[in-house]
């Protein structure tokens, strides 16, 4: 069984200042989690190394990246799901933690629980000794610069998302037991709501693992997503014969004519088969597999390198 990790950065119109950062960051975050699964680490393992990286570059819309609410502050929601055994963790509205996807993983192994959420999220993982942060560190210049601008926008006016929001990252993998699992993490809607939350830490929603079918992390517009439960919609397509992309092409066009909303998706099958699909202008995405490093930011772009040559020294 070859092992496949598959990570995306978001899907939203990318500007151009942030493209090349942004194709360079889901580079290293794939193949961190490769190189798990090189060292024959789970998917488990594999996708909160990916989404770690990625919530620790600030180019990303999650932890050190992350947008602000309408008050000024950080809320961040985060999933984690196994595909071997169905578990889940996630938290949401979640402020001074650096990188929530660990979170996520402590709530699934430490608790009996799926989801917790701010304060709560905040008390269990002082109460297991996880590290927190004050909550403006995780926040850039450049964000409280694009947030005092956009200060009066109208969060629930969304027909131009794909135009103006910062987005989501997640990471999807296989290892090479046959094991599926799917991680996704974000800061949300800049101006949200205070207590908003997306479909970023709602499993079937923001992502979805099951071995017997394959995992998805979910990208674009939360409260579409929610709608159409898109991860589990995508996989429900699978089931019934489809091609990974053909399914993740066909509920996002669903999403798209039944409630407007627009978004992308990473999948990957337990064979090791893997699909990147986005119906807004630009999703940064990239692939690692046995073939090499795959990469895009554009539609119908499908880039191709070594994947070794962008390994962070172990």
């Amino acid at each position: 069984m070859s092992a496949v990790m598959v990570v995306h950065g978001g899907a939203w119109a990318i500007p151009h200042d942030l493209a090349e950062a942004s194709v360079d960051g889901v580079k290293v975050a794939a193949c961190e989690g490769f190189s798990v699964l090189q060292r024959g680490g789970s998917a488990l393992d594999a996708v909160e190394a990916a989404v770690r990286a990625l919530e620790d570059n600030t180019v990303f819309d999650a932890g050190h990246g992350a947008v602000l609410n309408a008050d000024g502050e950080v809320e961040l929601d985060a999933i984690i799901m196994d595909g071997r055994t169905l578990a889940s963790g996630a938290v949401s509205s979640v402020n001074n933690i650096a990188n929530p996807v660990s979170l996520a993983r402590a709530v699934m192994e430490k608790t009996a629980h799926v989801l917790l959420t701010s304060r709560g999220a905040n008390l269990f993982a002082e109460s297991i000794g996880m590290a927190t942060v004050p909550g403006d560190t995780l926040v850039t210049e450049n964000e409280r610069k694009a947030w005092r601008k956009n200060k009066n926008f109208a969060t629930e006016v969304m027909e131009d998302f794909n135009c103006q929001a910062h987005d989501t990252v997640g990471a999807v993998a296989v290892d090479s037991a046959g094991n599926v699992a799917c991680a996704t993490s974000t800061g949300g809607i800049r101006n949200k709501m205070v207590g908003r939350v997306g479909d970023s830490s709602i499993i079937g929603a923001g992502g979805y693992a099951d071995n017997l079918i394959g995992a998805v992390s979910c990208t674009g517009h939360g409260e579409s997503i929610l709608k159409v439960t898109l991860a589990r919609l995508i996989l429900s397509h699978i089931e019934q014969g489809k091609s990974l992309a053909d399914a993740s092409q066909l509920s996002l066009q669903y999403m798209g004519d039944r409630v407007r909303g627009a978004g992308g998706a990473i999948a990957v099958s337990p064979s090791g088969q893997w699909a990147a699909t986005f119906t807004t202008e630009r999703m940064a995405w990239s692939a690692v597999d046995h073939d090499g490093l795959w990469y895009g930011l554009d539609p119908n772009e499908r880039l191709k390198e070594q994947w070794y040559d962008h390994l962070l020294p172990l």
